[in-house]
């Protein structure tokens, strides 16, 4: 039913919300219990702990424990109702273009709230992000998945649910998308990850000092990024589109 994708907890939360859409599940229906989510995947239990977590945070499942528990459907609030209907976007070249110009858009409220209201746990994972990105060691994949789960865990800062689910959503427009080096590229890759990842240290230290002016310079320099300049070779149109996307 779910495949075992590289990304842990925040793919396979991914999967199962879109194996919700596709069922056309409703509110209290049970999706899995956690054995069968550890069957289905060949995953632990600290990862679909942390999958159910991450579902329950967003408001997607209800986790019900004991006999007879497990992952259901939740009650559906309009944020929810609003990511699932992103979740049905088709996954093309001009999809993807929206999902940036939407991002783009949201990229400073949601920088700027995660620096007026960051705990210390969201600073800890912050910095947990970012050295995860750090130790991407060249592998796109690694790299795209810490990235990924970076700007998400910025964006769950924000009180402000809606533009979160948004944000979020517009992400995951693209997030299955494959974007990787080609076998030649790998100068050019360090090179340019390398870049990346300083970009992103910027915005995370801007967040976590609560500097706002900083944060807005770090946004601006985040936005900064020209397509082709400096991407590697081997990667093709839509996979450029879901790098800008991403690692942007």
């Amino acid at each position: 039913m779910f495949s075992k994708p590289p990304a842990r907890a925040q793919q396979l939360a991914t999967e199962i919300e879109q194996s919700i859409v596709e069922r056309n599940l409703a509110s209290g229906e049970r999706i899995a219990t956690m054995d069968e989510l550890r069957e289905q995947t060949g995953y632990g239990r600290s990862t679909i702990g942390e999958t159910a977590r991450l579902l329950s945070e967003r408001g997607t499942v209800e986790i019900r424990p004991g006999r007879g528990g497990g992952l259901f459907v939740a009650t559906i609030s309009p944020v929810v109702r609003l990511r699932r209907t992103l979740l049905t976007v088709t996954q093309g070249q001009s999809s993807v273009s929206d999902a940036i110009a939407v991002r783009e858009a949201l990229e400073e409220l949601i920088a700027l709230d995660a620096a007026r209201h960051r705990s210390t746990e969201d600073i800890s994972e912050l910095r947990s992000c970012v050295a995860a990105m750090e130790a991407h060691d060249n592998d796109w994949a690694t790299f795209m998945a810490a990235n990924w789960a970076l700007h998400e865990r910025i964006a769950a800062v924000t009180p402000n649910d809606l533009a979160k689910g948004v944000y979020v959503g517009t992400i995951r427009c693209v997030a299955e998308l494959p974007v990787h080096a080609g076998a030649d590229a790998n100068d050019d890759a360090e090179q340019y990850l390398a870049s990346r990842v300083a970009v992103h240290t910027q915005l995370v230290d801007a967040i976590i000092a609560g500097d706002l002016d900083a944060t807005r310079a770090a946004v601006e320099a985040h936005r900064g990024v020209t397509i082709g300049a400096g991407i590697p070779e081997g990667m093709s149109d839509n996979q450029e589109l879901a790098e800008h996307a991403l690692v942007r």
